[in-house]
């Protein structure tokens, strides 16, 4: 009898380790795409945050273009 609860005290010891580093991997699992989701969101923010500026700058100079050729016709 001691030796039955002393084999399942070890079985239990060993699916628990298992069960640990299962949760391990998963946290760092959890943790490469969360830092994968920041980089990804960052990127799409530069982007934007680019495009929009050129369309700016784009609207400005034919604003000028457009202010200039009609100072030229007076």
């Amino acid at each position: 009898m001691r030796y039955i609860t002393l084999f399942f005290v070890f079985l239990l010891s060993a699916g628990c380790a298992e069960l640990k580093d299962a949760g391990q991997a998963m946290g760092e699992a959890g943790q490469a795409v969360g830092e994968a989701g920041k980089r990804v969101g960052r990127d799409i923010g530069h982007a934007t945050r680019d495009t929009t500026k050129a369309v700016g700058h784009a609207s400005r100079d034919a604003v000028k273009s457009v202010k200039e050729d009609l100072s030229e016709k007076n």
